[in-house]
């Protein structure tokens, strides 16, 4: 099926998937849990993330990428993640504790990302972003998102992740399967493309090997629809693009 076209009023946002790799083990992926009161997947578990800022559009503007879009959209995901969880990815040094506090509290206050990173001396590498996957639900819920997923490894000498207590109430470092069985046994809830991505991402032992996956795929935006199958509605996304899931009855979809 050819996908619909992608909404003209859809939100850009951006969400980074950061991940550790482990001896023996599959990588563990950063999960926030979205607070209650948030108009937009309350209580769900997601990747950090957010809208794309006009000062993001401004800041990658000044940096004259190839791509604006992909360029505001990585910016995007590296602020919401200091934002969200006070880790800094994609900086081209590590910041200090003190500094990465004067940042995330002049992030807290407004300040766009440009001079608040131009006040602790420190200079964007959005190079450190693959992009993964790009997503735009067509159905109607409250808000309607072109969310462009990235892939990103923790720093080594990156500080523990901190929940910012206001748009998320709490952060685990889980492996994508756990987070696919907590959400099985009813212990936390997951929208459909956070599922999707996991289910994908649950295929990788390295984040390595995800970015060698993401880059061999073609670019292509993810807009999921209706099918009918044997009677029963089927929301559905393309089988081409790594997916090993790629439809789930309607009736068992979390949308947001």
């Amino acid at each position: 099926m050819t996908n619909p076209a992608i909404a003209a009023d859809a939100i850009p946002a951006a969400t980074l998937i950061v991940m550790r790799d482990r001896s023996g083990a599959d990588p563990e992926i950063l999960m926030v849990e979205r607070a209650g009161a948030m108009a937009f997947a309350p209580g769900a578990m997601v990747f950090p993330g957010g809208r794309v800022d006009p000062a993001d559009v401004s800041l990658a503007q000044m940096l004259s990428p190839a791509d604006l879009d992909d360029g505001a959209a990585r910016i995007a995901a590296i602020r919401e993640t200091i934002e969200e969880a006070g880790l800094p990815i994609g900086l081209s040094a590590m910041p200090d504790a003190a500094a990465l506090a004067t940042l995330r509290t002049a992030l807290r206050r407004g300040v766009p990302f440009g001079p608040a990173l131009a006040a602790i001396g420190a200079t964007l590498a959005t190079d450190a972003l693959v992009p993964f996957a790009r997503w735009c639900p067509a159905h109607r819920i409250v808000r309607r998102f072109d969310a462009r997923f990235y892939l990103a490894a923790l720093p080594a000498d990156a500080p523990a992740p901190q929940v910012d207590g206001t748009e998320n109430v709490r952060l685990c470092w889980a492996s994508a399967r756990a987070v696919l069985d907590d959400a099985a046994a009813g212990r936390l809830t997951l929208i459909f493309p956070t599922r999707r991505n996991l289910e994908r991402l649950a295929l990788f032992r390295t984040h390595a090997a995800a970015v060698a996956d993401a880059r061999a795929r073609p670019s292509r935006t993810i807009v999921p629809w209706l099918e009918q199958r044997n009677g029963e509605d089927y929301l559905c996304i393309p089988d081409d693009l790594g997916y090993p899931i790629t439809a789930e009855r309607l009736d068992a979809v979390q949308r947001g």
